[in-house]
């Protein structure tokens, strides 16, 4: 699940890069990547990770699950803003603030990931991440501004709407792994 919801973000990153995906297919990729992270973080209890790499994975797993709520949310509200009623840009409004919270987790959890032994250095954002990075921000605030008159206590909807529910377009095959080799049970290596 995990492969499938890293391949599924580099499908994402390369829809934001062609100018022929629709907002609508750069949505269901990221709404497809949320629920492969949340599969992903459900079946994390079932695994031992006790020892440091588990730590470290289950705050991997996190924060990517994380960064798919934020571009979820982003494009979600992005289609959102395209419809011409005052409850669309209000729901709009709410989901570009959730995505907004959420990238800001995400760089919470992507910091605690680095700083967990044993220890990394975090990259510069790139593909999907460097995007939301650059865009989230600032379309959060436009939109406020924009929509002034509808941004008001009584008229913000608090919650963001609910991301569609799409069908997952792969699935995992069932996979054993191959049997532990004889020269791994040797301390030299040597026979």
């Amino acid at each position: 699940m995990q492969a499938l919801g890293q391949g599924v973000d580099m499908q994402l990153g390369l829809a934001i890069d062609s100018p022929k995906a629709t907002l609508a297919v750069k949505r269901r990729l990221a709404c497809e990547m949320v629920k492969y992270w949340h599969q992903v973080q459900e079946s994390i209890p079932e695994l031992p990770v006790s020892e440091g790499w588990g730590k470290k994975h289950l705050l991997f797993v996190k924060w990517k699950y994380v960064e798919a709520k934020s571009a979820a949310y982003y494009f979600h509200g992005l289609i959102l803003d395209e419809g011409n009623s005052e409850k669309s840009h209000g729901m709009a409004i709410a989901a570009l603030e959730a995505s907004e919270e959420f990238l800001k987790e995400s760089k919470r959890a992507s910091a605690a990931f680095h700083a967990t032994p044993p220890t990394s250095r975090s990259p510069t954002p790139f593909g999907t991440a460097k995007y939301l990075f650059d865009k989230i921000p600032k379309e959060a605030s436009s939109k406020v501004r924009i929509n002034q008159d509808l941004y008001t206590p009584e008229r913000v909807i608090g919650a963001p709407p609910p991301l569609p529910d799409f069908s997952l377009a792969l699935t995992p095959e069932d996979y054993d792994l191959p049997p532990l080799d004889p020269l791994w049970n040797k301390e030299d290596g040597h026979q």
